[in-house]
């Protein structure tokens, strides 16, 4: 049996020398492992630090040492690009470059011409004194080549509402060729001469509508050269209805003329009016009002009462006496055909300035009508229809008006020049 004195001893370890070893232990590795993050160790396999194929050649390797780290570079993506283009042929790149300098210079042409095209509509617009610019295109390419030459191979103007005579122009167009410039540098132009110009004029339906009809008379085309005027016209109170058809043609070099036939006034369904001073022309009953006086027969005795009337009538005297004293030969007289069309022949324009108190008892017509309709003569309801006009003469050169026609929408004219100038 052992007694304590003879169980070996060994000292007791110092608990300081304890922690002191702990300094190279887990608690370093715990840290070491904290600092590099968990994407070193996210393929461990549980138990052990995480180790990569690299890590393992590293260590198989006791003289591999570990690179330093470096941030990532993110302009090499941008070293590349540059790369990309230096190795691009000489030739593509002076393709790339001649491009890039064109649509420059064509973008420089472009907003020249659209400032001399300004330009040039404020300076027409006060040497022509018009209510608004004129639109202007410069045609050709380029236009600071053609500027610097002097001249100008195409210049397009469109003028619209210009006043000529009585009517307005609703729109003017015209091209000119051959444009030379007089300028004192590039950036003053004094004039221009046009040595050739085409152009176009309308008159349009709907000016005329509003200018001459007063919104009363509508005008439209009818054929290749005529217009025709339906509506109505104040006559004395009274809104008669006017038809009027209107030849038109070219006169002289510059103007167009119109030719007004088959004017007539018609004065609801009971007279036309139709002025001039052939048979037919006048004031005369229609074929509607003549049958209704033949058949009403206070009417028709108070007509053959008067003797002025009998004697426009060309009726026998006997047979007015018998027709007065008997209804039955009145009525026979007045209701024939040929009663009728002597009736018709009448001008009440004459008989009314003999005995206007009879048409206004017979026709309810007032007296100053009859009057109104004297004054109203051919001449002077032609020009209240017409449509002609005459362009300006210009300060230099010729004008000439090549076609008159009529169109659904007016009438249109063509027009040549030559030898024109504009801002000298």
């Amino acid at each position: 049996m052992r007694t304590p004195h003879d169980i070996p001893t060994h000292p007791r370890p110092n608990p300081y020398d304890e922690l002191g070893a702990l300094d190279d232990g887990p608690l370093e590795e715990f840290f070491q492992e904290d600092e590099t993050g968990p994407a070193e160790t996210a393929t461990g396999t549980g138990t052990g630090t995480a180790t990569t194929d690299a890590d393992a050649d590293a260590e198989s390797d006791p003289g591999h040492e570990a690179d330093d780290w470096t941030p990532p570079n993110h302009r090499s993506g941008a070293r590349r690009r540059r790369k990309r283009f230096a190795g691009l042929p000489l030739a593509l790149k002076a393709l790339v470059l001649v491009v890039g300098l064109s649509a420059f210079l064509v973008l420089g042409d472009r907003w020249a011409v659209l400032y001399a095209e300004h330009k040039a509509g404020e300076a027409l617009k006060n040497q022509l004194d018009l209510s608004a610019a004129p639109e202007v295109g410069i045609e050709g390419f380029p236009f600071v080549t053609q500027l610097a030459d002097d001249r100008l191979d195409s210049v397009t103007l469109t003028v619209p509402d210009v006043a000529a005579d009585r009517v307005s122009l609703a729109k003017v167009s015209a091209t000119a060729k051959n444009v030379k410039l007089d300028t004192d540098g590039l950036t003053s132009v004094r004039g221009a001469a046009i040595p050739e110009l085409d152009g176009e004029v309308l008159l349009s339906f709907d000016d005329l509508n509003r200018e001459l009809g007063a919104s009363q008379v509508t005008f439209t085309g009818h054929g290749r050269d005529e217009v025709r005027a339906r509506g109505t016209l104040p006559v004395a109170g009274y809104d008669l209805k006017v038809r009027a058809d209107a030849r038109i043609r070219r006169e002289g070099e510059r103007g167009i003329a119109t030719d007004i036939d088959g004017m007539r006034l018609d004065i609801g369904e009971l007279a036309t009016y139709r002025p001039g001073a052939g048979r037919s022309d006048g004031l005369h009953l229609t074929p509607k009002a003549a049958g209704l006086l033949a058949k009403e027969t206070r009417k028709a005795r108070e007509l053959l009462s008067v003797p002025s009337i009998v004697d426009r009538l060309g009726v026998p005297e006997p047979a007015v006496r018998a027709a007065l004293q008997d209804d039955t030969r009145l009525a026979e007289l007045t209701g024939s055909d040929r009663f009728a069309r002597q009736a018709m022949d009448l001008n009440l324009i004459d008989v009314a300035a003999d005995n206007p108190e009879v048409l206004q008892r017979l026709l309810g017509v007032d007296p100053a009508l009859f009057d109104a309709l004297t004054g109203l003569t051919r001449p002077v309801l032609a020009d209240r229809l017409s449509l002609g006009f005459s362009l300006p003469k210009p300060q230099e050169g010729e004008v000439r008006l090549r076609d008159v026609r009529v169109e659904e929408d007016g009438i249109r004219v063509s027009l040549s020049g030559t030898g024109l100038a504009v801002g000298r």
